[in-house]
């Protein structure tokens, strides 16, 4: 790195040397009042830019700043012209590839193809790519309560980008999704940026759809990490894109307010939202926990509802709370 800064004492050394090039430092310095130490610094620094050269009689002579640059810059400009070309033969080298690219893409974009990619990184090269090119609209089906940091950080440019580029986006989530602080932000910032968001009770499982011809589906719902299926399989993708329409359907808006619960003043009302979710897994015969696992929700949560249906039905155990929900229809309305 070139050090170019020139402060005003070094100026005044220059214009002192191209006036008296064969002055000592110690005259310099009784002239300008300044250290010899000061003068012989500021002279080094006229050296480094070749704004002065040694004398072969002694002393110092001042060089003209353009040839100064001119013999100052010339490697450095040709060290930049030698990258330019490296560039532009490798740039030529990548595009020389499209056409294989393209027609790999059209191979592995076949109606009947399903195509499985394993290993992380490989993973996020292929959702990368499917952004890429997506045009016009992606459906995603997001499990569980909320996301993690660093799922939120890799996947919010992405959407934003499409949003800008005017795909549209609808994204389903859990009820538990709008008690996790960062996941609601996240969603409230794509909200701000165009995209649909709803939530539900549960979703079994991750689901992209790209332009509704592309479906990515988990190898196995509970390991993210185990790969991914490709699905161009139009009959598969078509049925991908019903059940996506039929969760759209009956979900809620992100951001409007749960409803609120019946009033002890209309006890045969059938609960609904979170509560109704609560209430179909205890029927089911599932502990506290794992409704909380399913739904995303805290226990906490999960044990306050189930107290106030258990309150609501007259009930002593979870048993009778089935018997006398599906008594009033609360488990078929």
């Amino acid at each position: 790195m070139i050090d170019h800064e020139i402060d005003a004492t070094t100026v005044r050394i220059y214009q002192l040397r191209v006036t008296h090039p064969t002055a000592d430092a110690n005259e310099l310095s009784r002239q300008l009042e300044l250290t010899v130490e000061e003068v012989l610094d500021a002279e080094r620094r006229l050296a480094r830019l070749g704004l002065l050269q040694p004398s072969p009689g002694g002393g110092w002579v001042a060089i003209n700043p353009e040839n100064a640059a001119e013999s100052l810059l010339a490697p450095i400009e040709g060290d930049i012209l030698e990258r330019r070309v490296a560039m532009a033969a490798t740039r030529e080298r990548l595009h020389a590839l499209s056409g294989d690219y393209l027609q790999a893409r059209s191979l592995r974009s076949a109606r009947t193809s399903i195509e499985v990619v394993e290993g992380i990184e490989n993973i996020r090269a292929v959702i990368d790519d499917l952004a890429r090119t997506c045009t016009e609209s992606l459906d995603s089906v997001v499990p569980g309560g909320g996301q993690t940091e660093a799922a939120l950080r890799a996947s919010r440019p992405v959407s934003l980008g499409l949003l800008k580029r005017g795909v549209r986006i609808r994204a389903l989530y859990q009820h538990g999704a709008r008690h996790h602080r960062p996941t609601a932000r996240h969603v409230e910032r794509l909200l701000a940026a165009g995209c649909e968001a709803r939530v539900t009770g549960v979703l079994a499982s991750r689901l992209l759809i790209y332009d509704g011809d592309v479906a990515v589906l988990p190898l196995d719902p509970a390991n993210s990490s185990a790969g991914v299926a490709l699905v161009r399989d139009l009959a598969v993708v078509d049925y991908a894109r019903q059940f996506f329409g039929l969760c759209w359907s009956e979900a809620q808006d992100f951001a409007e307010p749960p409803p609120p619960a019946p009033q002890d003043h209309a006890p045969t009302a059938a609960p609904v939202g979170l509560d109704r979710d609560v209430l179909l897994m205890m029927a089911a015969g599932l502990s506290n926990d794992e409704i909380s696992e399913r739904l995303g929700v805290s226990q906490r949560s999960v044990s306050r509802v189930v107290a106030q249906l258990m309150h609501r039905l007259g009930a002593t155990n979870r048993f009778q709370a089935g018997v006398r929900a599906a008594a009033r229809g609360w488990l078929t309305s």
